[in-house]
């Protein structure tokens, strides 16, 4: 199921997913001082463009709840917003039930990327 929801979802939206992801890392990655920021976005596009089959998993120490913090604030709401009515949307069908659910961990890792990491 994996490989076939991978490109479904790839096919179906997930080009947009991580599209959105990829421009708000260049965006941060303009100046100096968001670089680490950027990097954190390229890092999850990969999730955002094939999630199926991969897990995330959440941790990290006080650095990463400041930037957190920063990072919900300039540019993780929206995108968490976002992900979030798109995975409503697709939960309204039973055949869009496990492309929400994927959409809801995109929304959940929008809005604490710093400190977690990509499980396969």
């Amino acid at each position: 199921m994996g490989c076939l929801g991978n490109v479904l979802w790839f096919l179906c939206g997930g080009f947009v997913s991580g599209l959105s992801w990829v421009l708000m890392g260049c965006l941060w990655c303009i100046t100096i001082v968001g670089i680490p920021v950027g990097l954190q976005c390229f890092k999850f596009a990969s999730l955002s463009f094939f999630p199926f089959g991969k897990e995330i998993v959440y941790g990290g120490g006080v650095g990463s709840l400041l930037l957190n913090i920063i990072w919900l604030i300039v540019s993780g709401l929206p995108m968490a917003v976002v992900s979030a009515a798109i995975g409503l949307v697709l939960c309204i069908t039973v055949i869009g039930i496990p492309f929400g659910l994927q959409h809801f961990k995109i929304a959940k890792l929008a809005l604490m990327p710093f400190g977690s990491y990509v499980a396969s």
